[in-house]
């Protein structure tokens, strides 16, 4: 009988931990290193789109996601300034369209079902990686604290700033978008009763957007606003600023949505930068998912169902050659590229309409939405089903 594969994974976000678990569950020997000094996600909400669901699903774990999730009716698709819905696309009908529902999560809610459905992984906080080596027939990660791990497969699932992919592809280029980004979380309860919080919104006007959604079983309202400006530059999602930001910025917007800012007591703002998909995923016996192989700007949603989806594609090409664990991710890497691809691609294209700065440009993409809702085959409002059909689970059967 073969040896069952040990594979280390750099990271412990929600693609670390969804890899971690499809691994353990196919009889892999799994160690997680995470830098932080324990599991945990920043205090922000996350859109779970129907390929993810059905992802959580093939991984053991859609009832406990429910648990802690939110679903709305509808995606209501607002003017900036008036309130007009330009589009109202519906939500509740998705499951019997797309096979599973659209929630929202808090991220630490997710990361907490992960963790809590892992059994036999090896979780190792505060192991902050310095460089990783994929070797022939084995892979190395080496660490701050002078220790390193070998395993037969490394798998970096270290986000957006990824050690794993720095070490084996060097220094990526990321673009800055030109684009600041803020977010609060609003207590429910702390919210004018006349404002509506069961539906996911999309406030769309020139030069920017906000989304805002419920989440944690619908105690708290996750508000994400995106406005073009190049004063500010830094990428990090932890940066605390004054709500009088926001409030500025989006001064003209209308009253229900500029309502919602002093809800939140904390709000943190970034910049957006884009990145080139990388056309080689794995070098010897180390390899990546999620973000560090494709980050995406965040407009389509797929930043956590990507990850997802990988975690569950490697663990099922390596349980399907174990022998041959680098046609295994030959395997991996060819099923999963070009989807992330064209959804890295689909994102940088979405951001564009987005913002538009024409008010006849404006009303050209209104009329598109309004006419996809009442007569398009693909009724949802940006063309997404070839996202949401998709089933990783039914994929790899």
């Amino acid at each position: 009988m073969a040896r069952a594969p040990r594979i280390a994974i750099v990271g412990g976000g929600i693609g670390g931990l969804a890899a971690a678990l499809a691994l353990e569950q196919r009889g892999a020997e799994v160690i997680v290193c995470e830098q932080s000094p324990a599991l945990s996600e920043i205090g922000a909400g996350l859109n779970l789109t129907p390929n993810a669901i059905k992802a959580l699903r093939a991984l053991g774990v859609e009832e406990e996601v429910n648990a802690i999730a939110s679903g709305s009716e509808f995606l209501n698709i607002r003017s900036w300034r008036s309130g007009r819905y330009i589009s109202r696309m519906r939500r509740g009908d998705f499951k019997q369209k797309f096979g599973a529902p659209n929630l929202s999560v808090h991220r630490a809610d997710l990361l907490g079902v992960l963790s809590d459905a892992l059994r036999t992984t090896d979780i190792r906080v505060g192991k902050r990686a310095t460089a990783v080596e994929g070797r022939e027939r084995d892979a190395v990660v080496r660490f701050a604290d002078g220790c390193e791990i070998e395993a037969d497969i490394v798998v970096g699932a270290d986000g957006i700033h990824s050690i794993v992919r720095k070490s084996l592809f060097g220094a990526d280029s990321p673009r800055f978008t030109g684009c600041i980004c803020w977010r609060g979380m609003a207590p429910v309860d702390a919210v004018p009763p006349d404002i509506n919080v069961t539906d996911g919104a999309l406030w769309m006007g020139p030069h920017g957007h906000v989304v805002h959604y419920p989440v944690r079983r619908g105690e708290l309202l996750n508000i994400v606003a995106h406005f073009d400006s190049d004063a500010w530059t830094e990428e990090s999602w932890t940066r605390e600023c004054d709500v009088s930001e926001p409030m500025s910025t989006y001064a003209g917007w209308n009253s229900e949505l500029t309502r919602l800012y002093p809800c939140s007591e904390r709000w943190y703002k970034w910049a957006l930068y884009d990145r080139e998909p990388l056309e080689q995923w794995s070098r010897g016996r180390a390899t990546l998912l999620g973000d560090s192989a494709h980050a995406m700007l965040p407009y389509l949603g797929q930043g956590a169902a990507m990850a997802i989806e990988d975690g569950y594609v490697l663990a099922a090409t390596i349980a399907r050659q174990p022998d041959d664990l680098g046609a295994a991710l030959a395997a991996y890497e060819r099923i999963r590229a070009p989807r992330a691809k064209a959804a890295v691609l689909g994102s940088r294209a979405r951001a564009k309409e987005n913002h538009l700065p024409s008010r006849f440009a404006q009303l050209k993409r209104d009329l598109k939405f309004a006419l996809r809702e009442r007569f398009g085959r693909d009724n949802t409002a940006f063309q997404v089903a070839w996202l949401y059909d998709y089933d990783v689970g039914r994929e790899l059967q």
